[in-house]
């Protein structure tokens, strides 16, 4: 009885976490989206800091039809169907496959990332992007919250797979 209390426990804290993800990450979009200008019409952005180090961060709206950095924006359903494949197979081995525990934050953080930029097609028919850094002169790619967690998953899960190599080449 514990350890399905555990296990439910567990269920629920990475669904509260995925939900909490997802709303902050469709505010913060509705928010740009609705209340300013897109970058493309002259419009700068909001300046959060200027030269910190180097680094200058601003809020300004783009519109991204593609995946990442625009790529694959002339193959919008094919991208589309795609991304909804690989999360119900994400879903579908995170909640009924056997799987390590310890991949199931990472996991999470991916689809629910993913989840974010597929509802921007259906509510705005692009993925909403304005989180932009200007770093030492490079303007990176402008992103979004749903971005962050699909970088953050991704990254946790290679970190994971590296340590986990290391304690089997170690034992």
């Amino acid at each position: 009885m514990a350890a399905m209390n555990l296990a439910m426990l567990r269920v629920i804290s990475l669904f509260l976490l995925a939900f909490l993800l997802l709303f902050v990450d469709f505010i913060s979009k509705a928010a740009c989206f609705y209340l300013l200008p897109l970058a493309s019409m002259g419009f700068e952005g909001i300046v959060v800091f200027k030269n910190f180090l180097g680094v200058d961060f601003l809020i300004q709206l783009v519109l991204n039809k593609g995946a990442a950095w625009g790529l694959f924006a002339h193959f919008q359903i094919p991208l589309l169907i795609f991304r909804i494949v690989l999360i119900l197979g994400m879903l579908y081995y995170l909640f009924f496959k056997e799987h390590p525990k310890y991949i199931e934050w990472p996991l999470m953080l991916i689809c629910t990332g993913a989840i974010g930029n597929v509802v921007d097609f259906f509510l705005y028919g692009s993925v909403v992007d304005f989180l932009h850094f200007n770093l030492w002169g490079y303007h990176f790619p402008l992103f979004n919250i749903a971005d962050v967690c699909i970088t953050m998953g991704i990254a946790w899960l290679m970190l994971l797979t590296l340590l986990k190599k290391k304690t089997v080449s170690a034992s």
